[in-house]
């Protein structure tokens, strides 16, 4: 990285050095062929796990996300090793590891690290703990099974998961799959941590964020935000697969549901899904109050 001058460029790149070995250190590596998961592995315990019947959707699900995860870390690891070794003079320091060290240096995700992992608004301090948090995830869903309560913003395809849960509720029940859909319903679970157990059918979903309205915990509605307060956390929700023609939603917001709260760009891509919120006020309300959820805050 440019350094400002005698004194001041080498504690930068210090302080760079520093920062990237400390990352490296929170990077769940195995290996630089492998990334942080062997799949050959898991997918061989999984037909174990199965009696030898194929992976079910759920478990497809899972297998791709370890995919683009091992990706993700091996890019991360390969880079920032790559950086330490130019800071010192090893290798030639190229414009994509000038960029990552800036990026270290101003607390940004680096260009090369977010182009594989999934869309984010978040600096560099959150998005390690948010990527912490995402290994959690998958190491429990790996050693425990599918989470009773998923945290979907954990996801790098989060919407992949909520087209397994309808195909799964589609073949035990014997329905056509494009004729089923999802409808949800907010709990009274303040966080995973109360959610009892799993669902037969469908899973809990937690760590939304809904902007534009407030939820009302005794009316278990929406209602209008307080003053200065523009985003609160959402219950857990409940995410259940239904028949298309018996869905009969009263008095509802369908209300979307966005990866950032950048909502979606231009060719819709950000939407995940569309939550039903109960509601005592007409749909226009809330349409105007710009009302959505998203599974990332920006902090």
């Amino acid at each position: 990285p440019r350094s400002g001058g005698g004194g001041a460029g080498g504690s930068r790149e210090d302080y760079i050095a520093k920062l990237a070995q400390e990352i490296l250190s929170k990077v769940p590596l195995e290996s630089m062929d492998l990334g942080s998961y062997d799949l050959i592995i898991i997918r061989k315990g999984i037909l174990e796990k199965n009696g030898g019947a194929a992976p079910t959707p759920c478990q497809v699900v899972l297998l791709q996300e370890l995919e683009r995860w091992n990706k993700l870390v091996i890019q991360m690891a390969g880079s920032l090793t790559d950086l330490g070794k130019a800071l010192i003079g090893e290798i030639g320091m190229s414009d994509e590891l000038d960029d990552l060290g800036d990026s270290l240096f101003n607390g940004f995700l680096p260009s090369l690290w977010r182009r594989l992992a999934p869309d984010t608004e978040k600096p560099l301090g959150s998005w390690m703990n948010h990527f912490t948090k995402r290994h959690a995830q998958y190491e429990r869903w790996i050693q425990e099974g599918e989470p009773a309560c998923m945290w979907l913003s954990g996801l790098h395809i989060p919407e992949s998961y909520l087209t397994a849960l309808v195909q799964t509720t589609c073949r035990a029940k014997n329905w056509p799959l494009d004729k089923s859909t999802l409808y949800t319903v907010v709990t009274e679970f303040q966080s995973a941590a109360d959610v009892p157990g799993p669902l037969e059918s469908g899973c809990y979903v937690s760590g939304l964020y809904l902007e534009g309205a407030a939820w009302d915990t005794e009316a278990m509605c929406l209602r209008r935000q307080d003053p200065k307060v523009l985003v609160q956390d959402l219950p857990v929700l409940q995410v259940i697969p239904i028949e298309a023609a018996r869905l009969k939603l009263i008095n509802t917001f369908r209300t979307p549901v966005y990866v950032t709260q950048k909502r979606r760009n231009a060719m819709g891509v950000g939407l995940v899904f569309e939550a039903d919120l109960s509601s005592s006020e007409h749909q226009s309300h809330w349409v105007l109050q710009g009302v959505s959820l998203s599974l990332n805050d920006n902090s």
